[in-house]
């Protein structure tokens, strides 16, 4: 049974020209995910499928560029036309609950996502299953905990890794390997040293050694602006990968 997972936003935490944040639309057997809903993910949303049709929304880690389109979501639930009988489900990281009320309480409303989801935390050594879909979590560093998800059929068949945020590990290759697609951030074009942010994020070339050292068999990178240099990415990563690696945009599709 087929997993089909459409690029909504790759942008990292500022959005591209007419792009948007860390959001993607994953369909399994006529269940409709969504991983990560960052800024401008919701519209998006709305362009490529019905939010309304949305089973659950799964959360990878609670930083802006992940979350801060989950307002507009509730608010379209709360207030736009009755859709459903049941809220959409929203699993969130350890913590991600209260890291939620906090934010939507700088203007009073601190239960809205709550009120508008079925929210509950996920444990990311466990598995969790929606509907016909399974999800597999690896917690990589970054600056607050992140986890990377393996997106399958519970029926069978292929796997699809989603890298989520992360700085240089070794973690990713292993729970990684032998998937059919990875989709690994590249938030750098090159390392930078004594930045500050080599825990963070992964430049093209370590993207690229993380999908040889885990055998992927399509490399696509994600989480990186329209403002680095395409070509350079792409380059820097398939010199490290030893094959060709694809570059996400917005609409693409990816199955296994």
């Amino acid at each position: 049974m087929p997993v089909h997972l459409t690029v909504l936003g790759k942008s990292p935490s500022w959005q591209d020209r007419d792009g948007a944040c860390s959001g993607y639309l994953v369909e399994v057997d006529g269940t409709a995910l969504v991983i990560d809903c960052g800024s401008g993910v919701f519209a998006k949303l709305r362009r490529h499928g019905a939010y309304e049709r949305v089973a659950a929304v799964v959360i990878s880690h609670v930083h802006a560029d992940h979350v801060l389109d989950l307002v507009p979501f509730a608010y379209a639930l709360a207030f736009g036309p009755p859709l459903r009988d049941a809220p959409p489900a929203l699993h969130v990281p350890p913590g991600g609950g209260e890291q939620l009320r906090r934010m939507c309480a700088s203007w009073g409303s601190a239960t809205l996502i709550e009120d508008a989801f079925a929210l509950s935390e996920y444990d990311p050594s466990a598995e969790l299953a929606i509907d016909a879909a399974a999800l597999r979590f690896r917690t990589l560093p970054h600056y607050v905990p992140s986890n990377a998800i393996e997106l399958r059929a519970r029926a069978g068949g292929g796997r699809l890794v989603l890298s989520a945020d992360c700085g240089p590990n070794d973690e990713l290759a292993v729970f990684a390997h032998g998937a059919q697609v990875l989709l690994i951030e590249s938030t750098q074009l090159d390392p930078q040293p004594g930045s500050g942010d080599r825990a963070g994020h992964l430049s093209a070339g370590e993207a690229g050694a993380i999908g040889r050292a885990a055998a992927v068999e399509r490399l696509v990178l994600t989480h990186f602006s329209d403002q680095l240099d395409r070509d350079g990415l792409r380059e820097r990563a398939q010199a490290a990968f030893g094959g060709p690696v694809e570059l996400a945009a917005e609409g693409a599709v990816y199955s296994v």
